[in-house]
């Protein structure tokens, strides 16, 4: 292969996976990416993607990794998709009621919701690591 095909290769390979916008939504263990991308002939796409933490091991042993699965949802396919989507939605909330809110985490260091207030408030990101 010639440089100058190669250059463009990986030019189109780029171009494959820009992120034309993208959405995040943590949800507990997962989080799921919604990105916006454009196919090789200028279509956009919607490719949803899974990230769900894994944590394996015990004490020095832990080991974190990410399990990711990826679907790709096209413009021809979102009318359907939707649809679809709705009506299993309804299903479930008529058999099993609105799903209740999660609670958002607390970290040991952090306060509650309750407990701030202007003078327990760090005066910037660095006061939060004074021992």
């Amino acid at each position: 292969m010639k440089y100058g095909s190669r250059k463009k290769k990986i030019e189109l390979e780029k171009k494959d996976n820009e992120i034309i916008f993208s959405k995040s939504i943590k949800a507990g263990k997962r989080i799921y990416y919604l990105d916006v991308k454009k196919s090789r002939n200028d279509d956009l796409f919607l490719a949803i993607t899974e990230s769900k933490k894994k944590v394996t091991g015990q004490d020095d042993d832990i080991q974190v990794s990410y399990e990711k699965h990826k679907i790709f949802l096209y413009k021809e396919d979102f009318d359907h998709f939707t649809e679809g989507l709705e009506e299993v939605i309804k299903f479930i909330k008529k058999e099993q009621g609105e799903a209740p809110q999660r609670q958002e985490r607390v970290y040991d260091n952090e306060p509650t919701a309750h407990e701030t207030n202007e003078e327990s408030k760090p005066k910037n990101f660095f006061d939060r690591f004074k021992l």
